[in-house]
C-alpha cells in the first residue's frame, strides 16, 4: 500500500511525532510506502511531494513544527482545486491519505471523504477546540509556554507595581487562556466564551490593589469579546477559510484598564511563541498514539474517520463529528474554578 501524509493549518508541537509514528508503524510492520505532501493541501493541489520513510523521520520526535511544511490552503477556494486532489492522488498511486490538522484541514478532509477519497484524520490544534476528542496534541505545550511566561511576568509586575496583560491564542475557545491563567495565578481571564465588562474587570483590579496587591496579571485570549460585541483585529484580511486575522485585543484591554484605574499597564503578546519549540512529553506521547492509531485505521479501511482521545483511550469518530462545532471551555471550569480567583 502507498499512503500519503499531509499536515495543514498552523504549525503545532507534536506534528513530527505523528509523522514519525505513522511512517514507523506502516513501513516496519506492514511494508507500506509513504509520500509526504508539502505544505498541507497545497502540496496535493500542486502535486508537490517529498520522500517520507523511516530514515527521513529519524531525530524528529522532539522537534517542533513539521518536516512536511504547512499552509492554510483550501482546495475548495481554488478553481478546480477539489477535482485536482483525487487526480494528484491517482497520479501518485496513493491508496489512502492521512490528513493531520484542525477544523479547517479536517473539514476539507470530510468533504473529500464524502466524495470518495480514502482519508483518515488526526486532530491537531493548540487551541484544543476540535470536537469529538478530549484533547489535542500541542495544547499542553502551548499552555506550558504561556504559564512559564506568566510566571516570569509576575516578578516584573511586582517590581514595578504594574498590571500585565498577556494575550494568548484562542480564536473561538479560551482553553489556553483558562488553563494558563489558572496555572499562573492570573487575577483576570478573558475568553471568547464569556463576554467581558471592562468596567467590572477594572473595578476588581482597583479593589485588589487597594488590598495591598500592587501587581496583577490579566490573561486574554485573542478572540475575547467586550460586552458591547466589538472586537479588535489586526486587519480586515481573511485567510482561505474566511477567518479574520485576529490580534490587538490585549492592547485594547490594557489601554482601558490603565485609563479606568490609573495603574501602569503593560502588554505581552505571546503570539507564535506558543507554537514553537519542543513539545512536552505529554504531547509527544499523545501524538505518537494518534499516529499509530491512524495507521491502524488505514489498515482496517476505516476511512472517513478521525482518531480521537476518549476517557484515556484512542477511538475512532466520523470526520463530520469532529468538525461539526468548536469545543468551547466548560462553563463550570471557568465560572466555578477560574473565576474564584478573579480580583
Amino acid at each position: 500500500m502507498r499512503v500519503g501524509v499531509l499536515t495543514g493549518g498552523g504549525d503545532c508541537p507534536g506534528l513530527n511525532a505523528v509523522i514519525r509514528a505513522v511512517v514507523r508503524k506502516g513501513e516496519t510492520q506492514y511494508g507500506w510506502r509513504f509520500v509526504g505532501f508539502r505544505d498541507g493541501w497545497r502540496g496535493v493541489v500542486e502535486n508537490e511531494t517529498m520522500a517520507l520513510n523511516v530514515e527521513a523521520c529519524r531525530g524528529i520526535l522532539p522537534r517542533g513544527g513539521t518536516i512536511l511544511g504547512t499552509s492554510r490552503t483550501n482546495p475548495y477556494s481554488r478553481d478546480g482545486g477539489a477535482t485536482t486532489v483525487p487526480a494528484t492522488l491517482q497520479a501518485q498511486s496513493i491508496d489512502a491519505l492521512v490528513a493531520i490538522g484542525g477544523e479547517d484541514t479536517l473539514g476539507v478532509a470530510s468533504r473529500l471523504s464524502n466524495e470518495g477519497v480514502k482519508i483518515v484524520g488526526v486532530p491537531k490544534t493548540i487551541d484544543n477546540d476540535l470536537g469529538a476528542t478530549e484533547v489535542t496534541f500541542g495544547f499542553h505545550t502551548a499552555v506550558q509556554i504561556a504559564t512559564d511566561a506568566i510566571d516570569r511576568l509576575h516578578t516584573t509586575a511586582e517590581s514595578h507595581d504594574r498590571v500585565m496583560v498577556v494575550e494568548v491564542m484562542g480564536r473561538h475557545a479560551g482553553w489556553i487562556a483558562t488553563y494558563a491563567g489558572i496555572a499562573g495565578g492570573a487575577a483576570e481571564i478573558l475568553v471568547p466564551e464569556e463576554e467581558f465588562d471592562i468596567a467590572a474587570v477594572s473595578e476588581r483590579l482597583r479593589r485588589r490593589h487597594e488590598r495591598g496587591r500592587f501587581a496583577s496579571i490579566v490573561v486574554v485570549a485573542e478572540g475575547a469579546r467586550p460586552a458591547d460585541g466589538s472586537m479588535a483585529v489586526a486587519s480586515e484580511e481573511v485567510d482561505q477559510f474566511g477567518h479574520i486575522r485576529l490580534g490587538g485585543i490585549g492592547n485594547l484591554v490594557a489601554g482601558e484598564i490603565e485609563k479606568r484605574t490609573g495603574f501602569e499597564t503593560r502588554v505581552t503578546i505571546l503570539g507564535h511563541v506558543q507554537r514553537g519549540g519542543t513539545p512536552t512529553a505529554y504531547d509527544r506521547v499523545l501524538a505518537t498514539r494518534f499516529g499509530i492509531a491512524a495507521i491502524e485505521a488505514v489498515r482496517d479501511g476505516a476511512f472517513g474517520q478521525m482518531v480521537a482521545l476518549s476517557a484515556g483511550s484512542i477511538v475512532r469518530v466520523p470526520l463530520a463529528d469532529a468538525v461539526r462545532a468548536p469545543k468551547t471551555v466548560d462553563p463550570g471550569l471557568y465560572n466555578d474554578v477560574a473565576a474564584t480567583f478573579f480580583g
